[in-house]
């Protein structure tokens, strides 16, 4: 069975990391219930940036996340104002 990763890169100051935690908690059982082939979401963070990894069970859902209202009108708006740069989005496929 195939299955993708949809990995989020974002550069947030240590000072605005529990205010991006709450938007992680607030969305991850919504985002695990109500997306179509989701499978996992763990919070990654490092001293340099905090990584968001997504299960998915195929790189199409994935995909379609990324165009979802959640992810759009929630999660995005939740974390616009704590970025210091662009995310970087990748999907991977994992075999």
């Amino acid at each position: 069975m195939q299955k993708a990763y949809l990995q989020i890169t974002l550069k947030i100051n240590v000072s605005d990391r529990e205010a991006a935690t709450k938007v992680y908690t607030t969305y991850k059982e919504p985002f695990l219930k109500g997306t179509a082939g989701a499978l996992s979401k763990e919070l990654l963070v490092r001293d340099e940036d905090v990584q968001v990894l997504h299960g998915f069970s195929s790189e199409a859902d994935a995909k379609a996340y990324l165009e979802s209202e959640l992810f759009n009108n929630d999660v995005v708006v939740g974390l616009k104002p704590l970025l210091q740069a662009n995310p970087e989005i990748r999907i991977y496929n994992a075999y």
